[in-house]
């Protein structure tokens, strides 16, 4: 066939119209386009729903309500990974570790009276500030009351059913209940050195008795001007920080103890660093880990840990921060609220490390829960726990 230039006209003009066709999209190509387009946007960008803004073309609209759809599962498509389902059986039924005792228990001393110290005159039988109760157990341990005045036996007995011990704050430096102070320091001394890790925190008075025992002096102590006091601590030598206590405590928390007041101060007798640092049994069981001064610039030793015992004391009361309400002296600041908490988790954690198990319904019958406390009888303590 003969191409004429008519018929070469007509074939180009058939070729630009499929090449017209092949170009336009039809509507359902458009649409699934626009669906992946959304999607993957959606994907990406993860919009809250009030910050989608849907298009005004209603197919485009459509498009993308298709594609959320399909990107947000409902509950039911929701599958946990069977690796997931299993870990949590494995967890419910793994033996606990041998080493770690995850339900520690702590003895209080009792001290002598009611706890009503400004009515200048001390009821029968002996307390608890409810306070240490609840420091002890904020960290995760239980507590048992070991009443000072009881046969020595029960003493023991109760004893064996902890694994460490607190000494309060309180007034009486002499009598039955030093002679019981000395009777459980030993104790604690005897079993760590037996092995067993057996922590004791004593606070204030409790500081001070050890100090007393510890260097065979009653005269040791030296009178203070620091009650319902809040003051800071200072750090003679950061050294000493490893492995304390302290070491918990970040740089910016320690910075803060030393120019901020976030402790309290309560009481009228302690020890300076040099009387101190010159007797020898102090000086060679404890180190100086914080001083602070008194109303009046006296310096005197505010915290201490042995060199070779679980044994760690403070002058002031880390319990008043979150416990206490009914001085006004009292800090209660975030940060002072910290300090609490790092030395109550300090002490269980120590407890953690004792090898004792005690018999289940033996704790539970010695429990402090055992008793209800008082509120309101008096101005030093919010409740009490009172024993006859």
């Amino acid at each position: 066939m003969e191409l004429t230039p008519q018929l070469l006209a007509f074939l180009l003009l058939v070729l630009l119209a499929a090449a017209a066709v092949r170009s336009s999209p039809t509507p359902e190509a458009t649409a699934g386009h626009a669906q992946q387009a959304c999607a993957a946007a959606a994907v990406r960008s993860s919009p809250t729903p009030e910050a989608i803004q849907l298009p005004s073309t209603a197919g485009h609209a459509q498009a993308c309500a298709a594609a959320a759809a399909r990107s947000s599962p409902t509950p039911e498509a929701i599958q946990l990974p069977r690796a997931a389902s299993g870990h949590a059986q494995a967890c419910a039924v793994a033996p606990a570790d041998p080493a770690v005792n995850d339900r520690p228990v702590i003895g209080i001393v009792t001290h002598p009276g009611d706890g009503t110290y400004e009515r200048r005159t001390h009821g029968p039988g002996s307390y608890i500030a409810a306070s240490y109760v609840r420091f002890v157990q904020s960290a995760g341990a239980r507590v048992i009351p070991l009443l000072y005045d009881e046969p020595e036996e029960r003493l023991l007995e109760k004893l064996g059913l902890v694994n460490g011990v607190l000494f309060t704050g309180g007034s009486q430096k002499n009598g039955s209940y030093f002679e019981t102070i000395k009777r459980v320091f030993q104790y604690v001394l005897d079993r760590n050195d037996a092995g067993d890790p057996f922590p004791l925190h004593a606070e204030c008075l409790g500081f001070e008795l050890i100090s007393m025992i510890v260097s065979k002096d009653n005269n040791i102590l030296e009178s203070f001007h620091a009650l319902n006091q809040t003051s800071t601590l200072q750090f003679p030598n950061y050294s000493f920080l490893k492995g304390s206590v302290f070491q918990r405590f970040n740089p910016e928390l320690i910075k803060k103890l030393s120019t901020d007041c976030l402790v309290m101060q309560n009481h009228g007798y302690g020890i300076s660093p040099k009387r101190l640092q010159e007797n020898v049994a102090l000086s060679s069981f404890f180190k100086i880990l914080t001083t602070s001064p008194d109303e009046n610039g006296k310096v005197y030793v505010s915290t201490v840990q042995a060199q070779n015992y679980p044994i760690i004391c403070t002058q002031w009361h880390p319990e008043k921060a979150i416990f206490e309400w009914g001085e006004p002296m009292n800090p209660h600041s975030e940060d002072a609220v910290q300090v609490t908490q790092h030395f109550a988790n300090y002490f269980v954690s120590q407890a953690r490390k004792s090898l004792n198990r005690a018999p289940a319904d033996k704790v539970l019958n010695n429990l402090i829960d055992n008793y209800s406390p008082r509120f309101g009888t008096s101005k030093s303590f919010d409740e009490v726990y009172n024993f006859s």
